[in-house]
């Protein structure tokens, strides 16, 4: 896809992570490391041109369905969509407050996002359930689901991944924030989800990979996926740190359940 501005794309991520920060100052009982992790994620499907969608018109039925399964790690997509129209601005301020439309867990009241988002493991089959209505009235949006590798724990997560191969849902994309590790730890250690890539082969899906910090990468590999139409579901493994920049939080075994001082914050912001 051409006239792509990766430096805005780059420079929109940090603009975006900053914002996730005084969120989560504001609102501490929101999940900082797991939401930005999967920053530039969002960013790309957003404003790289990849996702379609119409904050005039949220139910629109030409819009991609995008299911973020990892609710509670994407506080960072609530500075996203009120730059985008879905929101006003102002409700920013009001995240897990009285009277304010945001909370720590993201839900269907929130303009721009599709589903329940709270209990993990359940976004990946409603989604196929939508791939599935979507092929059957003959309309080709596409579906986007974001999950997280320890939320593959979620047996469920494994019986939609055999229904949207035997029902041959290339509509249907899956993208895996991949920072390998879950609220006890690291995945490797508490339960390890092997080779990505050779398991989802083995269940009949077409794989990506990418460094999923590298908005490039990205854009590349979610470009390409979206536009396979093979008879064949696909998953992006994308390659991600949990508590990506912030000191003493970074990639640590209990990064999901850490919360940055506000002296740190506020010296980050500084």
């Amino acid at each position: 896809m051409k006239n792509i501005d990766f430096d805005f794309l780059r420079n929109k991520s940090v603009q975006v992570w900053r914002e996730t920060l005084k969120i989560h100052k504001n609102a501490t009982e929101t999940r900082i490391a797991s939401s930005v992790s999967p920053i530039e994620i969002f960013v790309v499907l957003y404003y790289g041109k990849l996702l379609n969608y119409y904050p005039e018109d949220r139910y629109n039925k030409l819009r991609d369905r995008f299911v973020i399964s990892k609710g509670h790690g994407s506080i960072s997509m609530y500075p996203i969509l009120s730059d985008l129209g879905f929101f006003n601005k102002l409700e920013l301020d009001k995240i897990c407050k009285f009277g304010g439309i945001l909370g720590g867990i993201p839900d269907p009241t929130v303009p721009g996002y599709e589903t329940i988002n709270g209990s993990l493991g359940h976004g990946l089959g409603v989604a196929s359930g939508m791939a599935l209505g979507l092929k059957r009235s003959n309309n080709n949006s596409n579906v986007f689901v974001l999950t997280g590798d320890g939320e593959l724990h979620e047996g469920s997560n494994w019986e939609a991944i055999m229904f949207a191969s035997h029902h041959k849902l290339d509509n249907m994309n899956l993208i895996i924030d991949n920072n390998k590790a879950c609220m006890l730890g690291h995945t490797i250690n508490v339960l390890s989800n092997g080779d990505l890539v050779e398991r989802f082969s083995s269940f009949g899906w077409g794989c990506y990979t990418a460094d999923g910090h590298n908005v490039e990468e990205l854009h590349h590999s979610i470009l390409e996926m979206k536009n396979t139409r093979k008879e064949k579901p696909k998953v992006l493994i994308a390659d991600t740190i949990k508590g990506k920049g912030l000191p003493g939080i970074e990639n640590e075994p209990l990064a999901h359940i850490m919360n940055p001082s506000h002296d740190l914050i506020n010296s980050i912001l500084k």
